[in-house]
C-alpha cells in the first residue's frame, strides 16, 4: 500500500472543508451502480458506502450515495440533516421523481445524496401491495440518470446503501444495481450473512436482474493481531480471489469518531490510517472500472480464444 504518496496527494482548497487529489481517478465507461449489501449488522456496511463514495468523489468522480438504511446513518456521515427533506419514502411510495430528493453533501463539489427520510421505516409495509414493487428503486433511478445524461451531468458511481437485512428494501437495491459491494468484517458471523446474501442474490438474479452480481468485497474492521481476523481474511482470500480488494480496513478510531462530527473520516482525518485504506479501496474500485482495464481484459479474452483455435 502507497500510505505515504497516497496521503501526499490530498491537498486542502482555498474554500474550507473541500478536499480534491491531484492525481484523479479513471472515469468509467459508463454509470456504476453499486449496492452495498450484507445481512449481518456491524459489519462496517454504512461506514464502507460513504468513505469511498467521497474517496471517489475526491478523485474528481461525480458520485450519487441513496441511503436506503430506515436509520439514515449515511446522511449523518455526509453532514445531512434529514428531518428537513424530502427523501426516498416519497420516491418509493409517492413515485417523486429522485431528481427532487437528491441534495449536494458540503465539502463535495461531485457528491450528492437522495437522504433516507424517517419514513422510510414504512416503506416496506406500504409497497407490499403494489405491482412490481420489487422494481420501484430500478425505475426511479434509470429516470433519474437518464435525465443527468441527457443534460451532460452524466454521474460516474452510485453507491446504494441498504439495511442490515435482506427485505424488500434491499431487494429494490439489488434490482437496480449491476454490482454488489459486500463489506465482510473479520469475524465468523460476518461469512454466514455473505451465505444468506449470496441465496438472496441467486433469487433476484432468476427473477429480478440477471446482470447483478458481486464484484466488489472489502474486508473491515482488520485486526492483524488476532488468529481469527487472519482466518477470515484467508478464506475470503481463498473463496474470492477475483472479487477481493485486498486492501483490509483496519480497526480504528478515527473512522468511528468521524460519523459524531457529521463527517466522513476522508474528511475528518485524511491522513489516519482508516483513511488511507479507503482511499486505496476506492481507487481500486475506480481501476477496476476504468476503459483501459476493460480494454485489456477483452484483449485477453481474445489472446485466449486464438491460442485455443492454435492448439486445437
Amino acid at each position: 500500500m502507497n500510505d505515504s504518496r497516497e496521503t501526499t496527494k490530498v491537498e486542502k482548497t482555498k474554500v474550507v472543508g473541500i478536499r480534491r487529489l491531484k492525481e484523479p481517478m479513471p472515469t468509467p465507461l459508463k454509470t456504476r451502480v453499486f449496492t452495498v449489501a450484507n445481512q449481518k449488522g456491524g459489519v462496517g456496511k454504512t461506514t464502507t458506502a460513504v468513505n469511498i463514495a467521497a474517496a471517489l468523489a475526491m478523485g474528481g468522480l461525480k458520485v450519487l450515495v441513496i441511503d436506503l438504511d430506515p436509520q439514515g446513518n449515511a446522511c449523518t456521515a455526509l453532514g445531512i440533516d434529514r428531518e428537513e427533506l424530502s427523501g426516498m419514502y416519497e420516491v418509493l411510495v409517492k413515485d417523486l421523481p429522485l431528481s427532487e430528493v437528491v441534495t449536494k453533501v458540503a465539502g463535495f463539489p461531485h457528491l450528492e445524496c437522495a437522504p433516507a427520510d424517517v419514513e422510510l421505516a414504512g416503506a416496506e409495509i406500504n409497497m407490499v401491495g403494489f405491482v412490481s414493487r420489487e422494481s420501484r428503486l430500478k425505475l426511479a433511478l434509470e429516470k433519474f440518470l437518464t435525465e443527468r445524461e441527457a443534460i451532460g451531468a452524466r454521474l460516474d458511481y452510485v453507491i446504494i446503501d441498504c439495511p442490515p437485512s435482506l427485505g424488500l428494501l434491499t431487494v429494490n437495491a439489488l434490482t437496480a444495481a449491476e454490482e454488489v459491494m459486500v463489506p465482510i468484517q473479520c469475524e465468523y458471523y460476518s461469512l454466514e450473512g455473505l451465505t444468506l446474501l449470496l441465496k438472496t442474490l441467486q433469487q433476484v438474479q432468476q427473477m429480478l436482474n440477471q446482470r447483478v452480481r458481486i464484484s466488489t468485497i472489502v474486508l473491515t474492521m482488520f485486526d492483524s493481531r488476532t488468529r481469527l481476523a487472519n482466518d477470515v481474511a484467508n478464506s475470503v482470500r481463498q473463496h474470492f480471489p477475483n472479487e477481493l480488494i485486498d486492501v483490509p480496513i483496519p480497526r480504528a478510531v478515527r473512522v468511528s469518531e468521524a460519523p459524531s462530527f457529521n463527517q466522513t473520516v476522508m474528511t475528518y482525518d485524511a491522513s489516519s490510517p482508516g483513511a488511507i485504506a479507503y482511499m486505496t479501496v476506492a481507487r481500486e474500485i475506480a481501476r477496476r472500472g476504468s476503459g483501459d482495464v476493460i480494454n485489456q481484459e477483452v484483449i485477453n479474452q481474445i489472446d485466449n480464444l486464438n491460442n485455443g483455435a492454435h492448439t486445437a
